[in-house]
């Protein structure tokens, strides 16, 4: 055994099973130990990805295989990237600040981001700037941030945006939004997105408010923009070869039910073996983001599927990538919204969007969809039954119309508002 490979085995062996978030502590170890395995440069990716594979292999160890291997690939670049990179903050207060005893939920996130960018950039002809952008948040994260931001060494990086201070506008992406309260993510990511493209960005990136996603993953996204020339990036947080960290999903049995009618009315997107859209980890080229900015057809959280359509519709090439993410729930938006709220806007404004981009989508079920299902509360109604027809299928199986059919959903439905009404009257 060489003198690496020891290195390597005692690293693997003292890695830590377990990430916190919140811990600044589990943060600076995490970059270490990638700073560790990366200096061995007698020791290929492939064999670090062999070892993170292992059924045996500690949470940190893989995480750091994954900031290893996006490393790599940035210090080989040689053409200069400008990368513009941005999130939405609503309800972000808590997150934005440290963990204290009064604010356990913590996650100092804005300086954890600048961070981690300037990680894995330094070294590299890679710049970035990063764009927080504030979606008419109650408790002002927009001027939390700034305060953060006062005496930081890297503010020049960092632009804080309002949504609220653009609207109303006659014209451009934003014009159908009368104030930011009409806005619930996409709007401010559509802002985030404009000044970037101003500013001259090569491409832009988003990603939320929170520590979910560690940008120094940057290098997976930017390796098929660059070296298969694709445009549009999006991470897969369901690929084998994906570090998913995530609470255990609470919804009830019909939550198939739910799967089955998306990918008949996302067609394009899941025929397409895109099964995770709303991850937000993904990259746009700046041209598209211009095409898809001439007229946006949703502005709530669903918009990522009005951006992948519009990508498909332009014939844009797109790749997926494995990435790291760890769920950061404890202030999550989705949680305190309720999860069938959640998914009533993601089939909304999947609706809304397969339609305005005139891109293939099953017409019948959105027809079904909207004529039966007008709020949360319908969904309510089925999260807790499962259709016999989707009982014993497999994954593969789900959107399958010759599974089940939309006219048959359309009776099931009807079946079941009518049995809730008698139960109760």
């Amino acid at each position: 055994m060489t003198a690496s490979n020891k290195i390597v085995q005692q690293a693997f062996d003292d890695a830590s099973g377990f990430f916190d978030l919140t811990e600044k502590s589990h943060q600076k170890r995490l970059l270490q130990l990638a700073n560790t395995l990366y200096c061995l440069t007698d020791i290929s990716t492939h064999y670090y990805q062999q070892l993170a594979s292992s059924d045996n292999c500690p949470l940190e160890f893989c995480l750091a295989v994954k900031l290893v291997e996006s490393k790599r690939y940035v210090l080989k670049l040689k053409r200069p990237l400008l990368v513009g990179v941005v999130f939405a903050m609503w309800g972000e207060h808590n997150r934005l600040k440290e963990k204290t005893s009064v604010n356990p939920n913590g996650e100092d996130s804005l300086r954890m981001k600048i961070d981690q960018l300037n990680w894995i950039t330094q070294g590299s002809v890679v710049d970035w700037h990063l764009y927080p952008v504030d979606d008419g948040c109650p408790h002002d994260s927009a001027g939390i941030a700034e305060h953060i931001l006062e005496n930081h060494p890297d503010k020049e990086n960092v632009s804080v945006l309002r949504l609220a201070d653009v609207l109303p506008v006659s014209s451009g992406p934003l014009k159908n939004l009368v104030s930011a309260d009409d806005s619930r993510k996409g709007g401010a990511i559509i802002l985030g997105c404009q000044q970037a493209i101003a500013e001259k960005a090569d491409c832009v990136i988003y990603t939320d408010a929170d520590n979910s996603v560690h940008l120094g993953q940057l290098g997976l996204l930017l390796k098929p923009y660059v070296s298969e020339n694709a445009k549009v990036v999006l991470g897969n947080r369901k690929h084998q070869d994906s570090i998913l960290v995530k609470q255990e999903e609470r919804w009830g049995v019909g939550i198939k039910t739910l799967r089955h009618m998306q990918r008949m009315i996302g067609r394009a997107i899941f025929s397409n073996n895109i099964k995770d859209t709303q991850a937000a980890f993904k990259l746009y080229d700046r041209d598209v983001i211009k095409d898809i900015l001439i007229k946006p057809s949703v502005y709530d959280f669903s918009f990522d599927t009005d951006w992948i359509f519009a990508a498909m519709k332009g014939e844009y090439p797109l790749f997926t990538v494995p990435f790291a993410f760890i769920d950061s729930d404890a202030e999550s938006a989705s949680i305190t919204q309720g999860p069938m709220t959640t998914w009533y806007t993601l089939l909304s404004g999947l609706s809304t969007a397969a339609k305005a981009r005139g891109i293939d989508h099953n017409h019948e079920m959105v027809r079904i969809f909207e004529e039966h299902i007008h709020s949360h509360e319908d969904l309510e109604l089925i999260i807790d039954i499962l259709p016999e027809q989707l009982e014993d299928i497999d994954d593969v199986d789900i959107g399958d119309p010759l599974v089940f059919a939309p006219r048959e959903i359309e009776h099931w439905l009807v079946e079941q508002k009518q049995a809730a009404l008698e139960g109760v009257s």
